[in-house]
């Protein structure tokens, strides 16, 4: 009889345990390759990605030869459609079809396609293609249907800064006018019908930025006395920026009446390099101590302020900084990468979905020992 209290103790502890993990929620982290080495062929990629364990990649131009090398993989694709296409695949269903005989029919379902994003920061790069944008989405999406497949979703990347009336506080935030009459809510409209995810790049650099009475900890998810925000109408308490902006996001949404849809942050990243001498903040100190608190915040699974379960992915920018060519030599632009041309990694971080390692390697211990002292009971 002595050791049914102890039983009943560990039957407690797993359930508790069991509970836990079930309801914590952690998104799928990605990275977005945007440009790579000369000299790294596609299949050195894929074998990188693999190699640390990254879940998803983001592919701003999506090579054939890249979606090819990334079959047998278990790493979910998101393919980019450029901005000059999107009139052309407004104007002809034909043209989505010859898009996808391209780059996803000759791979998949051996290449772990997911979504596609037709356009890029449509908002920031040309207003004209406004009116273009939902007919090729629905372009894309009927002929996927037409050729039998179902399971990729289709959408739209925009960024933060153009697409809202401020993010601050993020329980005021809305859509900018006429845009959110004119093109988001009918987006939002086919997103849910569709069973698709909201796209939105967020960079907490630039707002930082933009907005000088914001904290440098606050934006690299360092805690201080005074690295928080408080919303005046909610009351809520903002720990960091990343949150604020996404609930800023997901606010506009819920005025729009879509605020079930998915978010998926298809960039996020500090700058390791500045593009001018006077970012003195755009180093690979402050790249590493935002990517290492947004890795630890997402693992965590406790969501934002305002959606418990956070959005459903994110999107590391990005992989590998730009290159310097012949023709570009003098130029001076940001750089973002995370690796190195010879493919490993700058920083000492674990980009894989698993919780934090100091963490759950005690939950894991625990779990086990428990595991085996019931079965010797």
């Amino acid at each position: 009889m002595a050791f049914f209290p102890l039983k009943f103790s560990l039957l407690f502890l797993l359930t508790t345990i069991t509970s836990f993990s079930l309801t914590t929620s952690t998104p799928t982290i990605g990275v977005t390759i945007q440009h790579h080495p000369f000299s790294a062929t596609p299949e050195h990629i894929s074998a990188a990605v693999n190699r640390n364990r990254i879940a998803a990649v983001r592919l701003i131009d999506p090579d054939p030869n890249l979606i090819r090398a990334f079959s047998y993989s278990s790493v979910s694709l998101l393919l980019c459609i450029p901005n000059t296409l999107v009139h052309s695949l407004a104007a002809n269903r034909s043209n989505a079809a010859v898009w996808l005989y391209t780059h996803v029919v000759p791979f998949y379902p051996r290449a772990n396609i997911s979504a596609i994003s037709v356009g890029s920061d449509i908002l920031s790069s040309s207003d004209d293609l406004a009116d273009a944008l939902l007919p090729a989405i629905r372009n894309i999406h009927v002929a996927l249907h037409e050729l039998g497949i179902r399971r990729i979703s289709v959408s739209s990347t925009f960024s933060l800064i153009p697409l809202i009336t401020s993010a601050f506080p993020p329980s005021s935030a809305e859509f900018s006018e006429p845009l959110n009459e004119h093109l988001i809510r009918p987006l939002l409209d086919f997103l849910e019908e569709a069973n698709s995810s909201f796209l939105v790049n967020i960079h907490p650099y630039d707002f930082y930025r933009l907005n000088h009475e914001v904290v440098l900890g606050y934006a690299l998810f360092q805690k201080s006395r005074y690295s928080f925000v408080d919303d005046p109408t909610t009351g809520v308490r903002y720990q960091n920026l990343f949150d604020t902006l996404v609930d800023a996001v997901l606010s506009a949404m819920a005025v729009a009446g879509h605020e079930n849809i998915p978010v998926v942050v298809t960039e996020t990243g500090w700058p390791n390099a500045p593009a001018i001498s006077e970012e003195n903040n755009a180093n690979q100190v402050f790249a590493e101590m935002y990517l290492r608190g947004l890795l630890k915040h997402l693992k965590s699974g406790v969501g934002t302020p305002l959606k418990k379960e956070g959005v459903s992915g994110v999107y590391i920018y990005e992989l590998f900084d730009k290159e310097r060519d012949q023709g570009n030599s003098n130029a001076s632009f940001r750089q973002w990468g995370i690796f190195y041309p010879n493919l490993t990694s700058k920083y000492d971080l674990d980009y894989s979905r698993s919780y934090r390692n100091a963490e759950s390697n005690g939950f894991w211990k625990i779990l086990a020992v428990s595991l085996v002292v019931l079965a010797l009971l």
